[in-house]
Formats: C-alpha cells, sequence, structure tokens
C-alpha cells in the first residue's frame, strides 16, 4: 500500500458555488443561505491543493508528535481512512502539537509544519474555511 509515488495532500476549501445557473437576482439570498447550509442543496466545495508531501515523509513527519497525544491521532487517520476533514475545532491542538515538535524535526518537516500552521491560522481567520487531507497511493 506504500508506493514510491504516494503523497499525502492538504487540500483547503477555496470557494463554494450553488450548481444554478440561471438563478434570478431577487433568489441571492436563498443563494447565500444555501452556500451555508451546504451539500443538501448542490452545493461544491472548491478545494486547492495547498501543501504535498511524499507519503513516507508524512509518516515519519508526523511520528515526530507525541504517541498518545490527540494531534498525532488525528493526522495518523490520514493513514487509517484515506482522508480526513481538518475544520476549526482542531486548529489550536494541530499547531501547538506542530510548535512544540519543531525542534526535534529535520528541515523538511518543519517546512511542512509552518506550511500546515499558515494554512490553520487562515482556519482561524475565516472558520468557514476547512482542510482536506488525501493519501494518494498512485
Amino acid at each position: 500500500m506504500s508506493h514510491s509515488h504516494a503523497q499525502v495532500v492538504f487540500y483547503s476549501l477555496s470557494r463554494k458555488f450553488v450548481q444554478e445557473k440561471k438563478a434570478p437576482p431577487k433568489a441571492q439570498e436563498v443563494i447565500y443561505y444555501s452556500l451555508a447550509i451546504g451539500h443538501h442543496l448542490g452545493v461544491i466545495d472548491c478545494l486547492e491543493a495547498k501543501l504535498s508531501c511524499p507519503l513516507a515523509g508524512f509518516r515519519a513527519w508526523v511520528q515526530q508528535l507525541p504517541a498518545a497525544s490527540t494531534a498525532r491521532r488525528k493526522l495518523e487517520g490520514v493513514d487509517r481512512f484515506g482522508e480526513i476533514c481538518i475544520d476549526s475545532s482542531h486548529t489550536h491542538l494541530l499547531a501547538t502539537a506542530l510548535s512544540a515538535a519543531a525542534p526535534q524535526m529535520n528541515p523538511q518537516q518543519q517546512d511542512w509544519s509552518q506550511q500546515l500552521i499558515s494554512l490553520l491560522q487562515s482556519i482561524e481567520n475565516e472558520p468557514a474555511i476547512y482542510l482536506m487531507v488525501r493519501r494518494h497511493d498512485d
């Protein structure tokens, strides 16, 4: 299952749109409401790749976090489930753990940590943003 080209990619919500081309101007309030309540009404989230790392490198990076920590278990979910979602309920937990583990990380892992912390900060600034983290085995 660990192919040499396997990657872990962190995607960020870049925008949402309603799959309706002919919404009259008076329907704008309904459209905004639809964006707020999500996928049930044909709302499509546009995800943009923000951070990518080789699966083996990702695993080594995550192992720098304390073994029994919630932050480590959260990120290990990528291996267990193939993808995880990171939202505003995870930002402080992950940023704190990554910052604390930085001194024992190699320069590449520190760079990934800084990039992820920056993405987590964007969620703090705009709670509607979230990250989808996916393992790509091909």
